[in-house]
């Protein structure tokens, strides 16, 4: 009995300290607002199932297969949606307003995406990248689709 309640107490222990994935990063850089058919977060070499209300964090990737769709909102209020086959990257993004630190890097690597722009258009339009295999569009505020095939 005393080995087994020892047992207990150090899986408890270990699942306490096992961190979560982007533990450390307190409120991630956005969440999941919908999420419908195949969509995934792609963290640490991991493809989670998307479900609204998730968090997203800097680094993440953004998955949807052929009946996803994927609604993003991001802290400064920019707003990412993905249609099905579609996979973008989060490479960067630094919103903190008191500090006067601004910038978003977005890479597009397949499908497509519509993007309106947050508030670090508003701050900072130069600190925003949005990426493709062909080239880097620099945004000052908008909305806009983009592309990209295989």
């Amino acid at each position: 009995m005393v080995a087994a309640a020892r047992l207990a107490a150090a899986v408890l222990v270990f699942a306490c300290a096992t961190p979560r994935p982007g533990a450390g990063q307190s409120e991630g850089t956005g969440h999941i607002k919908t999420s419908s058919g195949a969509a995934f977060i792609l963290r640490h070499n991991d493809s989670l199932p998307a479900t609204a209300g998730d968090v997203v964090y800097e680094s993440d990737g953004l998955k949807t297969g052929a009946d996803g769709h994927l609604g993003v909102t991001l802290k400064d209020d920019t707003r990412l949606s993905l249609d099905p086959n579609t996979e973008v990257q989060l490479h960067s993004f630094v919103y903190a307003p008191a500090e006067r630190r601004f910038g978003f890097v977005l890479k597009v690597v397949r499908g497509v995406v519509a993007y309106v722009s947050g508030r670090i258009a508003q701050f900072a339009p130069d600190a925003i990248h949005l990426e493709t295999p062909d080239g880097i569009l620099g945004i000052r505020g908008t909305r806009l689709v983009i592309r990209v095939q295989p």
